[in-house]
């Protein structure tokens, strides 16, 4: 059995919320949360925290984990992960957002076996768009797979584009769908993507996984029927709350 080892990426700068990382969610730190989510996944060797800010490494080990202390200088979390799980010998990593405190541990094992299981370099995830407004919005990245669940775009428009579709029909299903952002890596493949610069897609959409894509990788996109809850900025504490209560995780 292949060992996968999942890594939640964390820093206290946010453009948008500085320290939002160790922010109370009903009187648990984020970051708690989200360790606690990721534990229960059952592939999951272990569950490191990469950060290099000694506050969140203090709240990490207070929650009963490692953290690792990365380079500070780091372009992405990505390069964090990849820091942080060199040397560790697992086969499989798993990039943990640290900004979604009800991320289902099923689909961090789901991730997992779609590696072990398939010839992909990573696997990630998506949910149907169901609106057109967040079709429409750049923040909303979207995703087109193949009939074998394979990656074919990331973009910030909204793909595919109908051409014959009349400017007052109704929002057709299944046909737009909200990029995930949540990847598990083939250890090497996660080595030569550190590695490689940044390509020109990356750079025009600022997306990095047009990077993989660009050096020939296949990425295997798992369809999930919700987006999940993101912590983005101080307004979305309240949206957070609620869905960890009505859960009935809070």
């Amino acid at each position: 059995m292949s060992r996968a080892l999942g890594v939640i990426p964390a820093r206290w700068a946010s453009s948008r919320f500085p320290g939002k990382i160790l922010h109370p969610l009903c009187g648990r730190p984020l970051l708690h949360w989200v360790i606690a989510r990721a534990r229960r996944a059952r592939r999951l060797s272990q569950v490191l925290v990469a950060t290099d800010d000694e506050r969140i490494r203090a709240s990490a080990a207070a929650a009963g984990v490692e953290a690792v202390m990365t380079s500070p200088v780091h372009a992405s979390g990505t390069d964090r992960v990849a820091e942080a799980a060199r040397g560790r010998g697992a086969d499989i990593v798993v990039n943990i957002q640290g900004d979604e405190p009800l991320i289902e541990p099923a689909l961090i094992d789901a991730l997992v076996e779609a590696l072990t299981a398939g010839a992909w370099e990573m696997a990630t995830a998506a949910a149907p768009i169901t609106d057109e407004a967040a079709a429409r919005n750049p923040s909303v990245v979207k995703v087109v797979r193949a009939a074998d669940e394979a990656g074919l775009y990331f973009s910030r428009a909204p793909i595919p584009h109908i051409r014959d579709r009349a400017s007052d029909s109704s929002f057709p299903p299944d046909v737009y769908w909200r990029h995930i952002g949540i990847y598990a890596y083939r250890a090497p493949f996660l080595e030569r993507f550190v590695a490689a610069p940044p390509s020109r897609l990356e750079r025009l959409e600022k997306l990095e996984q047009l990077r993989a894509l660009e050096m020939g990788a296949r990425i295997r996109v798992l369809a999930v029927s919700g987006g999940g809850v993101g912590v983005d900025t101080p307004e979305d504490v309240r949206a957070a709350e609620a869905a960890l209560r009505a859960a009935g995780l809070a």
